[in-house]
């Protein structure tokens, strides 16, 4: 019987991501049934709508030969319970007559789903018996196919297939220590010190790490940590970080004395940041202003500003693999507006001479180097060239012109970012 509230529930999360537009997270923490789970039930529901985001693409290919139909003219509730089933069957590999029966016991209990339960047996006894549409599928199908084409157009079949397998993987945490002594921190939890800053650790109970109640480290991705690293911030700087929430790149700049401001419009999101100072002992170091970076300015010019741009976030698909299916291609066109009244606005705080370091965590050109190619011929910046020594791991990733973007090398998991840091003329 449990089996069922869980598939439900999984049903129920991945039509609350695809119909709502919501992310998995948010769907997490605002499904009721999802919330009514207990233990492995709630892992298990999780797992389900985690393993069917990730391979969306090609579920539905491979659902496609049991169709009279194409998937996406199904109501909203039996298209969720398909494709729950069919990640089971292909991905998850639970036996069949798991997948049949208890994902058609839970479309029993969901009265929007009940009058489909014939149609959703039969196709699911079909997905079970035959996976050979959704293994021939290719990798890159498992985008929406707006998404394949700006990949591929952008990077090419070989890394956007590279690209896509990431998104297959299961996340790794990796830790920043505060400190900066990532081979003391690796040994108090227990983890493997990956590059040269960051923590690999295996915990899925994050709290109940050592160090974690003390405020010795918090969660960053190996790759988010280059953009604070690349502006080589020193006791005495000041620093701005727009943007800034939920906190990690300004937790970077305060742990290296700077004097640092984070900036941010979104409320909420501040509350994070707050709740992250708190915890690792910089609240009252860093000073926090809810404004809006495009008109907002400070008493008088910076050293140095760290702009983590609003972005279509595309490039951290191994933790929000929903991000192509929730976005449509005209949203992504929108990001290089503020992006740009950003810069443009970043340049005003910045001394002359100053450094800025711009960052988005999406690898489509035009929300990086293009736009920072249309910039230099606008404002007074000049490209600070990355050099191999300050991104060791990543130094592949470097441009011709001296940017970085840091795409899948096999060495380890990390999101795809682009960096570039420029200086201010005059």
């Amino acid at each position: 019987m449990s089996g069922a509230f869980a598939r439900l529930a999984a049903a129920q999360l991945l039509m609350t991501v695809l119909e709502e537009g919501r992310t998995l997270d948010e769907a997490l923490a605002n499904t009721e049934r999802f919330d009514r789970l207990k233990g492995p039930d709630r892992g298990f529901a999780r797992a389900i709508a985690s393993a069917a985001l990730r391979h969306l693409g090609r579920i539905d290919i491979g659902l496609a030969p049991f169709l009279d139909r194409p998937l996406d003219t199904a109501p909203p509730p039996s298209r969720a319970v398909l494709r729950i089933g069919a990640a089971q069957a292909w991905i998850l590999e639970t036996p069949d007559h798991a997948v049949v029966g208890e994902t058609v016991d839970a479309a029993k209990k969901w009265p929007r789903a009940q009058r489909a339960t014939g149609f959703l047996n039969a196709v699911l006894r079909k997905a079970v018996a035959d996976r050979s549409s959704f293994d021939a599928a290719p990798i890159q199908s498992i985008w929406p196919t707006w998404f394949q084409h700006a990949v591929q157009e952008a990077f090419g079949a070989d890394a956007s297939a590279k690209l896509a397998e990431t998104q297959l993987q299961t996340p790794v945490t990796y830790l920043t220590s505060k400190q900066q002594d990532p081979a003391a921190l690796a040994q108090q939890v227990d983890g493997e010190v990956v590059g040269e800053y960051s923590v690999k650790v295996e915990a899925s109970d994050l709290e109940g790490l050592p160090g974690y109640a003390e405020g010795d480290w918090w969660v960053q991705d190996i790759a988010a940590t280059l953009p604070a690293r690349l502006l080589d911030p020193a006791k005495g700087d000041a620093i701005l970080d727009i943007c800034a929430a939920p906190g990690g790149k300004t937790l970077q700049l305060a742990a290296a004395g700077a004097s640092v401001t984070a900036i941010d419009r979104s409320k909420p999101r501040l509350k994070r940041l707050k709740q992250n100072l708190w915890r690792t002992g910089f609240k009252g170091e860093v000073e926090v202003i809810q404004a809006d970076a495009t008109t907002w300015r400070p008493s008088e010019p910076v050293d140095k500003i760290l702009l983590d741009a609003p972005c279509s976030a595309l490039g951290t698909l191994r933790r929000h693999p929903e991000g192509p299916w929730i976005k449509s291609e005209a949203d992504v066109q929108r990001f290089p507006d503020i992006q740009e009244r950003l810069l443009r606005g970043a340049v005003e705080m910045l001394k002359p001479g100053g450094l800025l370091v711009y960052c988005v965590c999406s690898p489509l050109p035009h929300e990086g180097v293009h736009l920072v190619d249309r910039i230099l011929n606008v404002l007074p910046l000049t490209r600070v060239p990355i050099t191999a020594s300050e991104v060791r791991g990543f130094e592949d990733g470097i441009s011709a012109v001296g940017d970085l973007l840091t795409l899948p090398n096999g060495k380890f998991q990390h999101d795809a970012f682009y960096i570039s840091r420029l200086r201010r003329d005059s």
